[in-house]
């Protein structure tokens, strides 16, 4: 158990389709501590401009966007897909938007008793100072199963088990 006198902030990092989202989701569970997944800020983004029909390279529209997000409130389940990805790429190269969105996730972390947060360079930009930070990995084979939405049975992993390939695979 982690016992601290000043706020617990957990960073979370790796690349995806790690399974960094899965760990802090628990540990934000564990610890009662509110959870942001950070790429869903950018997904948001690109998706209130498109509920607003503006074009996702208008960076005075996304700006816009980007500061009017509630960390605490986004829709994920329409923030996730192909579609949203791709959107997200475009405004993610934006570097007002980048600044925004970096602001808005240091506020985050800053929250009263601390918070968790996963996503990429949470632990060297985002939360230098954090209480914890984690780099998450995973082989190409299951990050590219969880990519794809497959079972991870099917690529041979088994859930703390550590790594073992499937039958007839090496």
């Amino acid at each position: 158990m982690i016992v601290v006198s000043h706020p617990l902030v957990l960073a979370i990092d790796g690349p995806a389709a790690s399974g960094k989202g899965t760990l802090a989701r628990r540990l934000a569970a564990h610890y009662r501590l509110p959870h942001l997944d950070t790429g869903l800020l950018y997904r948001a983004t690109a998706r209130a401009l498109m509920d607003r029909e503006q074009a996702l390279s208008d960076v005075a529209a996304a700006v816009a966007a980007a500061e009017a997000l509630d960390a605490a409130n986004l829709p994920e389940a329409r923030l996730r897909g192909a579609e949203m990805g791709e959107a997200a790429s475009v405004v993610a190269a934006m570097p007002q938007v980048r600044a925004a969105l970096v602001d808005l996730q240091r506020r985050f972390a800053r929250m009263p008793g601390g918070a968790v947060l996963d996503g990429r360079d949470i632990g060297t930009v985002i939360c230098p100072d954090a209480t914890v930070k984690l780099f998450v990995t995973a082989s190409p084979t299951v990050r590219a199963a969880r990519r794809h939405g497959q079972p991870a049975r099917s690529a041979g992993i088994r859930h703390g088990a550590g790594r073992y390939p499937a039958p007839g695979r090496a």
